[in-house]
């Protein structure tokens, strides 16, 4: 795995429904402002949201996205941020690279829209993150359905980089992200993070999104997704240990924290 300390890939769901935030920085100027804490914060890649992919969530039209999306993207390039896309639309992506986006943050890994790959490869510059995911909000959760759920999203991420690859992008470019969450239990979630190593087996970078979801209110028995920062700084601490490429993330500075702490004990050793 990554042997650099662990990045922080800080959230910005520039959305009003949204499961964590939904609505906080729906708002231009809200935006801007949460973005200018999270660099002052130290992020390394500030994700870009206009259509929620919370469990039940019904799709949103491509202009409405672009419409939330762009305007932020073009500031936050004024800004000096390096920033992501977090869009399942190739034609988002594209214009949103144009507009300053170096990272495209694809939930779907290409399967929402079959021009995804293509944008890839005609951009080499750009680094991918391919989730794995297997349907949209509304229904995904009816197909979480494992016999051996490690072993499969691997496999399932495999399909997606071979597709890829195939296309024509470069290897180097791409990150893969097992989805937690996403047409998946919570014992889905726990298992696949125990099992980081069979995922690293595919030679990527890991990106893991843990961050103030449902399966870890259902640990800690809280409904507020702000009262999971707690274990969810725990998840950061314990796969920022195994070596994962990042983690993305609701707030900043306590995960960067958590990320240092982690990297000095591993120095000190």
């Amino acid at each position: 795995m990554n042997i650099n300390p662990t990045i922080v890939m800080g959230i910005l769901n520039v959305t009003p429904d949204s499961f964590a935030d939904g609505g906080r920085h729906f708002d231009f100027t809200k935006a801007i402002s949460r973005s200018e804490t999270m660099i002052n914060e130290g992020v390394d890649i500030i994700d870009v949201g206009g259509e929620s992919t919370r469990p039940g969530a019904e799709r949103i039209s491509e202009e409405v996205e672009r419409g939330r999306v762009i305007p932020v993207i073009t500031e936050l390039k004024k800004l000096g941020a390096t920033i992501s896309i977090d869009t399942m639309r190739a034609k988002i992506a594209n214009e949103a690279i144009k507009a300053g986006a170096s990272y495209i943050n694809d939930v779907s890994g290409g399967l929402a829209d079959p021009e995804m790959a293509k944008l890839v490869v005609a951009n080499p510059q750009v680094q991918y993150i391919a989730m794995h995911w297997r349907a949209h909000s509304k229904n995904m959760q009816n197909l979480a359905n494992y016999q051996d759920v490690a072993r499969e999203v691997k496999d399932e991420l495999q399909d997606r980089i071979d597709t890829l690859i195939t296309a024509g992008a470069d290897p180097d470019q791409l990150i893969i992200d097992p989805g937690l969450g996403f047409a998946k239990t919570g014992e889905h979630n726990w298992e696949i993070l125990q099992n980081l190593d069979r995922l690293a087996l595919l030679g990527f970078p890991i990106l893991i999104g843990a961050s103030r979801k449902r399966f870890l209110g259902e640990l800690t028995n809280t409904t507020d997704p702000d009262d999971r920062e707690a274990a969810s700084i725990a998840i950061t601490s314990l796969v920022a240990k195994t070596g994962v490429w990042g983690v993305r993330t609701h707030s900043v500075k306590p995960h960067k924290d958590a990320i240092a702490a982690v990297s000095a004990m591993g120095r000190n050793k």
